[in-house]
């Protein structure tokens, strides 16, 4: 059967063996279905190439966000494979690599258009760094003993001042992570929608929010005494950003999207069981 993709990228972790040697058998098998292989080497970012239809993921959900942010800006569907636990992204297992991306090759499966966060740190009306998230876009007191205090706008409407550990901007992707384990809602990863999930808020009524994903999201920085350079921005819990005060925070949804390949017969709510521990299905005829 004539393949869906012609030119296969793989990437993963270079310096952990396990990585290495799968992508190498990968590239063996992929090889013999008459395929062309492109290499992803890691520097300060993962190159591509133009003729790439289809990357191929190794890793876990932390190699697979780091992907999304450098590939998805040439337009590359993602497909992962997990070699440890059942991963929210990478949820091919490796004992089940081999048919289940034979399955994709021919064609059986789908396609999740994914939601993807712009962050730009402004100070004087100056763009002072930027960045792009799968997951989310987290404001942080970080080693502050004082909590940050901030305003926050919605379309440049006024809809609080708070103080507390910091804030969450979620994609619905990223609503069972940080999120999650800071009180806010699971989305299902289609919906087009944001989550605002305030950290340790010291104000008990502040409670998650869920947005249109078209809101353009503002936080503004009050002073930060002390040790200032504590305090800081960052996008899917990598790249840190310090704030010093005074800066404004802007996050709102990005242009590019990350286009999620499945296989047929994923099920969203099994992964949730899985990961979350949710209780099973009752068989019919039990109470």
């Amino acid at each position: 059967m004539a393949s869906a993709f012609h030119t296969i990228g793989l990437y993963g972790k270079h310096n952990d063996e396990n990585v290495s040697q799968t992508l190498a058998d990968l590239s063996i098998h992929l090889k013999k279905r008459g395929l062309q292989v492109f290499r992803g080497q890691s520097g300060s970012g993962w190159d591509s190439d133009d003729s790439i239809d289809l990357a191929i993921v190794v890793g876990g959900d932390g190699t697979m966000l780091h992907a999304a942010r450098e590939l998805t800006r040439h337009d590359i569907p993602l497909v992962g494979v997990n070699l440890g636990r059942l991963g929210f992204l990478t949820d091919i297992a490796a004992d089940d690599m081999y048919p289940e991306i034979d399955r994709i090759l021919e064609g059986e499966f789908n396609t999740e258009a994914r939601i993807m966060l712009d962050l730009n740190v402004v100070h004087q009306d100056k763009s002072i760094h930027s960045g792009t998230a799968l997951n989310d876009v987290v404001v942080s007191k970080g080693e502050l003993a004082r909590l940050l205090e901030f305003q926050t706008y919605i379309d440049g409407e006024f809809v609080t001042s708070s103080r507390g550990d910091g804030v969450i901007v979620a994609t619905p992707t990223g609503s069972t992570a940080y999120a999650l384990s800071a009180g806010g809602p699971i989305l299902h990863p289609t919906i087009p929608a944001l989550t605002l999930v305030p950290i340790c808020p010291h104000t008990l009524s502040n409670r998650p929010i869920v947005l249109n994903s078209d809101s353009t999201i503002t936080f503004e920085i009050d002073t930060v005494d002390g040790e200032h350079e504590s305090a800081h921005v960052s996008v899917d819990g990598h790249t840190k950003y310090a704030l010093t005060g005074h800066e404004r925070v802007e996050v709102k949804r990005a242009k590019r999207t990350l286009r999620l390949v499945r296989p047929l017969g994923h099920n969203h709510y099994d992964v949730l069981r899985s990961k979350l521990g949710w209780g099973s299905e009752k068989r019919p005829g039990r109470c």
